[in-house]
């Protein structure tokens, strides 16, 4: 079977996971902890929480469909020389919820440069086939119905922004029926430069507030709005937009960020952060090469 695992350095990725956890549990010990009340038990898995996350994350960039398949066929019969304790299947999904919280905060520190080029876009997280909505219980009370270009989808949307060379930013995770404005200005209280987005963004005010904070957000027009001048390097970046819809493929058909077999909100959660940390991985991102090469020409008042 040809998987990608061999694209992603898994050692790497241990000893990046492994040097976090120590540091955040020395971090921990200095914080004042809540007594322990009488009696109670406080067991500890023979797998440390990195052993956890790094086989999660490394799920994601191998290529099976299903995590059991890839646990039971790969990681037990093949890693056990370098994960001398691992836990049977059912164990290891009971461990998954919580390394959550450390899967959080490892993937703020994943997050790539600011260049002063961002793309912003959203993507459709379907829970369910649309047919199966109406008994869905798993993410119930969580999720809406939300409309795109493509159509109707029952679930959560995912907003990213990336830089011009694919490396992640920012990200928010909302239901589907929020309007893709509404998380922007959270999402970007540390950018500057240039933000481009698609027409879902077009909105006067929300231009106006991150144009105060050094943020310039560029979108194409729609039909009846007035002509407006346009810099050549933004109508090219603009069209250079694409970039992050290969991010949201490659999340989508590589990672598997989108698919209807959760049945815990804690373990999708950490399948999606997982996702996110993997994609960070991939040592081949989706990316756009605006700088010019050998052309003395071209005026350099435009970058």
């Amino acid at each position: 079977m040809s998987t990608i695992v061999s694209r992603l350095d898994i050692t790497q990725i241990f000893c990046d996971v492994d040097d976090f956890c120590k540091q955040w549990e020395s971090l921990w010990q200095q914080v004042p902890q809540l007594p322990s009340t009488k009696g109670e038990r406080r067991s500890k898995s023979r797998m440390d929480l990195s052993e956890v996350m790094t086989i999660v994350i490394a799920f994601h960039g191998s290529g099976y469909k299903t995590f059991k398949e890839f646990y039971t066929l790969h990681v037990l019969p093949g890693w056990r020389g370098a994960f001398p304790n691992l836990v049977s299947y059912t164990r290891f999904i009971e461990l998954m919820p919580w390394c959550l919280m450390l899967l959080c905060c490892f993937l703020h520190t994943r997050t790539g440069e600011i260049t002063g080029i961002s793309f912003i876009d959203s993507t459709p997280i379907s829970v369910c086939h649309n047919c199966r909505a109406h008994a869905h219980k798993v993410f119930k009370g969580l999720v809406k119905w939300g409309k795109n270009s493509v159509g109707w989808h029952f679930g959560l949307k995912l907003h990213l922004i990336i830089n011009d060379c694919g490396e992640l930013l920012a990200f928010k995770l909302t239901s589907a029926n929020v309007d893709d404005r509404q998380p922007v200005p959270d999402m970007t209280k540390n950018l500057i430069g240039k933000l481009f987005g698609d027409r879902g963004y077009i909105s006067q005010k929300l231009f106006e507030e991150l144009y105060e904070r050094g943020l310039q957000l560029v979108t194409k027009s729609k039909k009846k709005m007035k002509n407006r001048l346009v810099k050549l390097i933004d109508k090219i970046l603009l069209r250079k937009r694409a970039v992050i819809e290969s991010v949201n493929d490659h999340l989508k058909n590589i990672c598997q960020i989108e698919h209807s077999r959760h049945r815990s909100v804690f373990n999708f959660l950490v399948n999606l952060m997982a996702v996110l940390a993997a994609y960070t991985y991939l040592p081949k991102k989706p990316s756009i090469d605006i700088y010019p090469k050998q052309l003395p020409a071209l005026p350099p008042a435009l970058f």
